[in-house]
């Protein structure tokens, strides 16, 4: 029989150069949920990247940052997602979103890749109906390339939006857990039912 836990994956870059980058804040927010848990993600073999497993409010979830490059983030998830025979109704997803101003959230199901490449590898690896915490990180001002903004540090000045909306993020994760999307996104995002930080 299948598990009947949750996988949330926060999609990133591995590697020291890339962890204040903008196309990281997927993989922080998941690192910020694990820390208000009490929790500390350590190397799984098996998963293919660092992953803890968590029981908020009596639910089963295991928190993942991949240890592939973004583009191959499909590899990790799918590889999670056989390991505890998961379908993508039990798959939640954190990513840096372009589309959104810096430091909004937003939930969502499925939809578009829209141009972000962990998010297109993990829609031709194992599906697309997936469920989604979009972190917002703003478009650059000027020509600058896309690609290479995301790859870029957080300006200090979007480091506090940043911070809060990694908090907001971890709580929009509980929220999924416990009530499921439409009640999620009908009460607001991160103000459900979750739990307190255990330190």
């Amino acid at each position: 029989m299948a598990d009947d836990r949750w996988l949330v994956v926060g999609l990133g870059n591995p590697g020291r150069q890339y962890a204040n980058t903008r196309h990281n804040v997927g993989a922080e927010a998941v690192r910020t949920l694990a820390d208000r848990l009490g929790l500390r993600l350590s190397s799984h073999r098996k998963l293919g990247g660092q992953a803890v497993d968590a029981r908020p409010g009596g639910a089963r979830a295991t928190l993942m940052v991949p240890a592939t490059y973004m583009n191959r983030s499909g590899d990790a998830v799918g590889r999670a997602l056989s390991f505890y025979k998961l379908g993508l109704d039990r798959l939640i997803v954190c990513h840096d979103d372009l589309d959104l101003p810096v430091g909004v959230v937003r939930l969502k199901r499925g939809g578009g890749d829209g141009g972000h490449k962990g998010l297109g590898d993990i829609r031709r690896t194992v599906g697309a109906n997936t469920l989604r915490v979009r972190i917002g990180i703003g478009r650059p001002h000027g020509p600058q390339d896309p690609g290479e903004y995301v790859l870029k540090p957080v300006a200090r000045a979007e480091r506090d939006d940043l911070d809060r909306a990694l908090a907001t993020a971890g709580e929009a994760v509980l929220d999924l857990i416990a009530d499921g999307l439409e009640a999620a996104q009908n009460r607001g995002v991160g103000k459900g039912r979750a739990p307190p930080c255990r330190r």
